[in-house]
């Protein structure tokens, strides 16, 4: 039976209100020799047909950027070449790499400068869906359009007839020029929910339509590259089973619910079955912030792919190092979230010195963890490799934040037990909430671990963890 049937689903928005997009699907290729990366000046088609075309910055001059697809266990190699005006750097999100390759500038690498290069070369340990970023001045170049589709493939690909990756993104454009506006650290964005878009486009395509068939089973690779939104998302015509979670396969597939919540840089594999009637339309739609439902996609159903239904799905392959142990007696560090627009916050350490709320609001620093502002020389937390280490969050603001940890990925310590949740490398932590993550401390280096409302972290909401090798 389909899911949804009675929501009402718009095919088509206006620019600047709550935008419809379609997802186009990417093609699959196989990882060879090296080649350049080239992060440069492009265009784009974001806004409808009619309007401009947007200036955008993009890897190969494209948003997103050229689809990376390696099979788990090989190695990745690319030479970042920087054709922009600006320093870069790139991060790749969720992948449990070597520190060096981490991509941060200021910790694991010197920015890239205008002109220059830096060759990228790492193994991949787990298959799955993640991606890859600007990590320098991170709340611009990404709101820019810096960032792609990594894809690690399992050594046997699960049953599906095909699969789509689905890059959703919002974007903030002028009314007449659709260009992008230029704003970036805006106070009420450093201060508030975060730089929020003002149309949404899926694959960097503002509408595009699809054709399936009534028991077509499709894998859909769900990614937010988002600077703020958080995505509520929800399935008409099709049923779903969540499969991974942030790149890591679940124990058990997990029957999709009516809504799906994907928070910044979260990302969310679903295998679907096709259960719309020819003639009828799938969906994956948007809830507006109206509560508004618009079609992210849509599949136009023509003919049948089978008489009935599959079985529901097995579980994937689980990836390496994907226990958590002992959580129980593990070492707790608490890190408490303060500031912005509403909040308590009346001091905090930025610089060295102790300013109060009205100077770091004038040198544009809004947020503190643990009463200090921006990342610091020393760490959070220094562990030992291969400790297990449980840190609490506490969320003392009215906004959300997207808590995303590099290098490593943890379980959610369910409240009122040592029950963990799934694997994830970045937590959607709500206004007012309390929770506790563990992980192990495998991967030495210094590793970054902020908010990827990414004007939350330009404005102080970064700090990093130290794994030491002894």
């Amino acid at each position: 039976m389909s899911r949804n049937t009675s929501m009402t689903i718009h095919r088509r928005g206006l620019l600047l209100g709550a935008a419809a997009a379609f997802a186009m699907p990417m093609p699959s290729r196989s990882e060879t020799a090296p080649r350049a990366l080239v992060a440069r000046p492009g265009k784009a088609q974001l806004a409808p047909e009619g309007y401009p075309e947007t200036e955008i910055w993009g890897f190969e001059g494209q948003a997103p950027g050229p689809l990376l697809r390696a099979r788990q266990g090989a190695r990745l190699q690319r030479r970042l070449m920087n054709e922009l005006p600006v320093p870069t750097s790139v991060h790749w999100h969720g992948i449990r790499i070597d520190n060096a390759m981490d991509g941060v500038a200021g910790l694991t690498q010197a920015s890239v400068a205008p002109g220059e290069t830096f060759d990228y070369v790492f193994d991949l340990p787990d298959a799955g869906t993640y991606w890859y970023h600007a990590h320098t001045n991170s709340y611009e170049q990404v709101a820019r359009g810096l960032y792609g589709a990594l894809i690690v493939e399992e050594p046997e690909a699960p049953d599906v007839d095909r699969e789509e990756t689905l890059i959703l993104d919002d974007w903030r454009l002028d009314h007449e020029t659709a260009q992008i506006s230029g704003d970036f650290g805006a106070w009420h964005d450093l201060s508030h929910a975060g730089r929020m878009g003002n149309i949404i486009t899926t694959n960097g395509s503002f509408i595009l339509q699809r054709a399936a068939r009534t028991n077509e089973r499709l894998r859909l690779r769900l990614i937010n590259a988002a600077s703020a939104r958080v995505l509520t998302l929800s399935l008409a015509g099709l049923e779903g089973w969540v499969m991974a979670l942030d790149g890591m396969p679940l124990a058990r597939p997990i029957a999709a619910q009516d809504t799906l919540l994907l928070a910044p840089a979260q990302r969310m594999d679903l295998i679907v079955d096709v259960t719309a009637a020819e003639g009828e339309t799938a969906h994956l739609a948007y809830m507006d912030d109206d509560g508004k439902w618009w079609s992210q996609v849509a599949w136009d159903i023509t003919g049948s792919a089978a008489s009935k239904p599959r079985p529901a799905p097995g579980a994937l392959p689980p990836n390496p190092r994907q226990a958590v142990p002992g959580v129980a007696g593990a070492r707790t560090v608490t890190l408490v979230m303060e500031g912005g627009a509403m909040g308590r916050l009346q001091a905090a350490t930025y610089g060295g010195k102790r300013l109060a709320f009205r100077e770091l609001a004038e040198r544009g620093q809004f947020w503190a963890f643990n009463g200090t502002v921006g990342r610091t020389d020393a760490p959070l937390v220094k562990a030992a490799l291969g400790d297990t280490l449980r840190i609490r969050i506490v969320n003392d603001t009215v906004f959300p934040h997207a808590m995303h940890l590099h290098g490593m990925h943890f379980r959610e310590v369910m409240k009122d037990s040592d029950s963990l949740g799934p694997l994830r490398d970045t937590l959607l932590v709500q206004r007012g909430e309390t929770r506790e993550i563990a992980f192990v401390a495998d991967n030495p280096g210094d590793w970054l671990f902020h908010c990827h409302m990414l004007a939350h972290a330009a404005a102080g909401m970064t700090t990093w963890i130290k794994v030491a090798r002894s």
